[in-house]
């Protein structure tokens, strides 16, 4: 019996972790300009940190955590989301002692059981970034333009930054007070989840994509009214450093993330090519979330956004994958010739450069095949006959141009040189 994959878990196949790999590296490259520093977190946390974290009203912690006993009868669970537990290792390991702003990027899968859909899984992979220790509206304006620098290096068509404020512990109580008045007569419209939000958290309710839900939250009293002048301004500072950095925003009040840590500043990144699920990443403040678990009162700002999305975008941007490179393909023929190919090969990937050779004894003519379908750009040819004269023939697989070289111990330099000429000044 064929065992297969579990649902909503996915295999990554060469083909597709060729992005990935792209994805990565921009990311790299981006993040560490901003002076962003990986971290790498566990895949397992204890249960109450997500529950104390992200809030036990939020649809993660009521329905779609992988959360199990252990051995000894503690309960775990498979990491939803990395904010939680970036924090965490922030407290643990009194990083915060530092007196400075700490800046982190991390990648990596997350689990959550829910239905399985396009760019949208059970176990998935994201990108997460954090930063602790102010609560000045340049950091969020430095978060967002990293963001928005990342996906515009990605060349992800048509991004824009979607933002509201959220408020602060002083002022959201009396919105959240105007939104259950508002909706109180309005029950009976309302889906199962959100007659139960109505009581807990009717913030929430305007984050609810049912549609009878959506249509009441739409006429529902603006958050902007309701803020008080610390957050108004600060929000409005945020807005300013965007404007000159010029990246194109938009307010929307309705957005208002699903995790309960929120606070003030809160955006999404959007690209025109995903339809109306267009959202490519997420975030906002979170200043009490340190405290909460557990460390002093220090502010915190990040985001997260999902491979698979990012991924899926890249596909349609570019139709089809790019064969893997292969800088170098050797041919051999006969014994001798194939221990000195395996010993050239390892010549030439310490030098950097991807170099493949065929396995299993095969003629000329179907290793060239080989060579061809791996997209090889140069293949060197060893044969007892060349062995014997000591020298090799490297081959340009675009131009069909051959030159003979010869079989020393400078031979991987010189395959380098032809691979690569320089310039003649």
């Amino acid at each position: 019996m064929e065992i297969r994959s579990i649902r909503g878990m996915n295999d990554i196949l060469p083909e597709e972790s060729i992005k990935w790999k792209r994805i990565r590296h921009v990311m790299e490259r981006v993040f560490e300009s901003y002076g962003f520093r990986e971290i790498l977190i566990p895949v397992v946390e204890e249960t109450c940190l997500f529950q104390r974290g992200i809030g036990e009203t939020t649809d993660i912690v009521e329905k779609e955590m992988y959360t199990f006993e252990d051995k000894s009868g503690q309960s775990l669970t498979l990491r939803p989301e990395a904010t939680a537990s970036i924090v965490r290792a922030y407290v643990q390991h009194h990083l915060y002692a530092s007196g400075k702003i700490e800046k982190f990027y991390f990648w990596g899968p997350m689990f959550r059981y829910e239905r399985p859909q396009k760019g949208r899984y059970r176990q998935f992979y994201q990108i997460d970034v954090e930063a602790f220790g102010s609560d000045d509206p340049s950091l969020d304006a430095e978060i967002i333009a990293s963001l928005y620098d990342f996906l515009t290096r990605l060349q992800v068509p048509g991004v824009a930054i979607e933002l509201n404020s959220l408020g602060c512990p002083n002022c959201r109580p009396g919105y959240q007070k105007v939104l259950k008045e508002y909706f109180s007569d309005k029950q009976a419209a309302l889906c199962p989840d959100c007659r139960s939000r109505l009581v807990r958290n009717p913030l929430r309710i305007l984050d609810c994509k049912v549609e009878t839900c959506h249509e009441l939250a739409m006429k529902a009293p603006n958050i902007q009214e309701f803020l008080c002048e610390t957050c108004k301004t600060h929000f409005e500072a945020v807005q300013g450093y965007l404007t000159e950095l010029k990246i194109p925003t938009r307010l929307n009040p309705m957005m208002v993330r699903g995790l309960d840590y929120y606070v003030q500043t809160t955006f999404e990144a959007v690209s025109e090519n995903l339809g109306a699920q267009n959202a490519v990443a997420g975030g906002g403040r979170y200043d009490g979330l340190v405290k909460q678990l557990g460390g002093p009162d220090i502010p915190g700002i990040g985001y997260a956004m999902g491979m698979e999305r990012l991924v899926m975008i890249l596909k349609e941007m570019e139709k089809e994958s790019p064969p893997w490179p292969c800088d170098l393909f050797i041919a051999t023929l006969g014994g001798r010739a194939r221990r000195f190919g395996i010993t050239l090969a390892a010549k030439i990937r310490k030098i950097g450069k991807v170099c493949e050779f065929s396995y299993e004894p095969k003629s000329l003519k179907a290793q060239m095949k080989l060579a061809n379908r791996l997209n090889a750009k140069f293949t060197a040819i060893i044969g007892e006959e060349e062995l014997r004269r000591e020298e090799i023939i490297l081959r340009n697989m675009r131009t069909k141009e051959q030159v003979t070289l010869p079989a020393n111990e400078t031979l991987a330099d010189k395959i380098i040189a032809v691979m690569e000429p320089r310039e003649t000044r």
